[in-house]
């Protein structure tokens, strides 16, 4: 009955109510359309339309996902930071559950003990896995782009000007000269560190626990090794730098060899004196006492924080140590050809037209670009390439050498993530045992000290690979780098503030290198027949009769 009512009803244009109808009403569209293409009739149109609905639905979650994931990542990972600091605070652990509460309110005050420090984990390099990226790796090859086009440039600008191809490298030469002494400089260095403080610290141990005067020995051991580190040193390097007349390139390895061996013996000092006195107060039988071969480990390891054992990968990947040996090599001829197609050509011309503010300007202006590529090529051939590589041949696991720094609001995180070898040992070994030794409240003074140092430091390098002291990036650390640390903190976050971040790093390049290549080009035109200590202190810029 019901199907001849159908049958009479369709003659209408009117619509059967069956149970099957009624069925295939409430059926989704894609599900219809399926049925029809099961029955040999496949709505092409239909299914493309589809496709691209659900393409776009996908493409519209996909940041909202991305979003919450690194919310919800970022909370946990935040969580464990703060229950690990709360065990490594917390009275509960320095005191057994049924103290006082008048010794837990004792513990409470106490001052946390500096040897609580960093924990080593095995993790790899941010650009590493960046590099997977096909859009990130696309920017590495604009940069290889870039290099062509440079190599290309100086090629053709050489064969228009001299009728064939200058394949010399002159520049490389004289910056590398004197190979020989900075090796020989070197060896001694590295012979008398692993000798000396390892020496020194093994017999101040090994007679601590008898000793009847353990103030007295410590006091003198300690004096011995403060002398080795600025005298053995501190002074030797520099003089052989100086009065061998090095060029800047070989200055600078021996400079920085001498400042990272001064903070690895000072690390491996301040990490196991402790470990000594903690041993004698518990009346431990043994002494602990580091075997040479991890002390030899941990100075050529890519870290300046000294531990027993690091995480250890399980085999070494020689194709990648060589892959990073090849990118330092390019870096440096990278650089090359930075200096020898932006920067020395500008400097050259500029001792032809008097020195203004007009001429201070555009110089700032125009070392921009040369700046910024040469703190790029530092940061990928050592932080990246150099590190990874010793890395990679010691199987030292942990990696992360440096973070996130080119997505900093605050000056505050970029010295953090900039270089996280250095700022590890000023963390542990100058801000916070400035704070175990005056108190929490002196933070900002341990703020200061800490940018202070750095400042002397890095100022320090400079003025002696340079072979004069033109404060510059002193003045730049202390002045705009201490107020930048105050307004641009980490509160800051919106984007405004790492563009603002970017454009004063830009301008802070660019500053760099052109008061530094003036004084340098200055004291070449400009030398002094009988130099006195005052003319490596007085800036020759300011006063050179050529009016660079």
């Amino acid at each position: 009955m019901a199907g001849e009512e159908c049958v009479r009803k369709r003659q209408s244009s009117s619509t059967c109510k069956t149970p099957e109808n009624e069925e295939m009403q409430r059926r989704p569209e894609n599900e219809r359309s399926f049925q029809n293409a099961s029955n040999g009739r496949v709505d092409v149109d239909h299914v493309i339309t589809r496709k691209m609905q659900l393409i776009a639905e996908a493409e519209q979650l996909k940041p909202v996902f991305m979003k919450e994931v690194d919310s919800h990542f970022t909370e946990f990972v935040n969580s464990l930071v703060a229950k690990s600091a709360l065990l490594d605070s917390s009275p509960a652990s320095l005191f057994p559950a049924s103290c006082s509460e008048k010794e837990l309110h004792r513990a409470k005050t106490l001052r946390a003990p500096p040897e609580h420090g960093k924990i080593f984990t095995a993790r790899r390099s941010l650009l590493d896995e960046l590099f997977e990226v096909s859009h990130i790796r696309t920017i590495y090859h604009m940069f290889i782009a870039l290099l062509i086009v440079f190599i290309l440039s100086t090629l053709l600008v050489d064969f228009i000007d001299e009728g064939r191809l200058v394949l010399g490298f002159d520049l490389l030469v004289f910056v590398f000269g004197k190979f020989p002494v900075v090796f020989c400089t070197w060896v001694c260095m590295f012979s008398a560190t692993v000798i000396i403080p390892y020496n020194l610290f093994v017999w101040w141990a090994q007679g601590y626990c008898s000793s009847s005067y353990r103030g007295i020995r410590s006091f003198f051991y300690g004096m011995l090794f403060t002398l080795f580190q600025t005298a053995g040193l501190g002074f030797g390097p520099t003089y052989i730098a100086v009065s061998y007349a090095l060029p800047p390139a070989s200055r600078f390895i021996v400079i920085l060899e001498q400042v990272r061996l001064v903070m690895k013996a000072h690390s491996f000092v301040r990490e196991n004196v402790p470990r000594v006195l903690s041993s004698v107060k518990d009346k431990s039988s043994t002494v602990p006492i580091p075997r040479i071969s991890q002390y030899l480990y941990f100075l050529f390891a890519p870290t300046l924080i000294y531990r027993d054992n690091y995480p250890r990968n399980p085999v070494i990947r020689w194709g990648y140590v060589a892959t990073k040996f090849a990118q330092v090599l390019g870096s440096l001829f990278y650089a090359y050809y930075i200096f020898v197609r932006l920067c020395i050509p500008q400097f050259l011309n500029s001792g032809q037209e008097t020195f203004n503010l007009r001429e201070l300007v555009l110089c700032i202006f125009n070392s921009i670009l040369p700046g910024v590529l040469i703190l790029f090529l530092v940061f990928f051939a050592f932080l990246h390439c150099w590190l990874n590589a010793f890395a990679e041949m010691l199987r030292f696991a942990d990696r992360m050498f440096y973070k996130d720094w080119w997505n900093s609001t605050s000056y505050a995180n970029y010295y953090r993530t900039w270089n996280v070898v250095v700022h590890d040992w000023l963390y542990y070994y100058a801000y916070r045992d400035f704070l175990w030794f005056f108190g929490k409240k002196f933070k900002a003074a341990a703020m200061l000290s800490v940018f202070t140092v750095s400042a002397a430091v890095h100022e320090y390098v400079l003025s002696i690979c340079f072979g004069f002291f033109y404060p510059v990036l002193f003045c730049l650390f202390m002045c705009f780098g201490m107020v930048f640390n105050f307004i641009l903190n980490d509160r800051r976050k919106g984007p405004i503030w790492n563009v603002i971040m970017w454009t004063s790093l830009f301008l802070g390049q660019g500053v760099i290198i052109c008061l530094y290549s003036q004084e340098w080009y200055a004291r070449g035109y400009c030398p002094m027949e009988n130099p006195t200590f005052l003319y490596y202190l007085k800036p020759r810029s300011w006063s050179c009769p050529m009016k660079m």
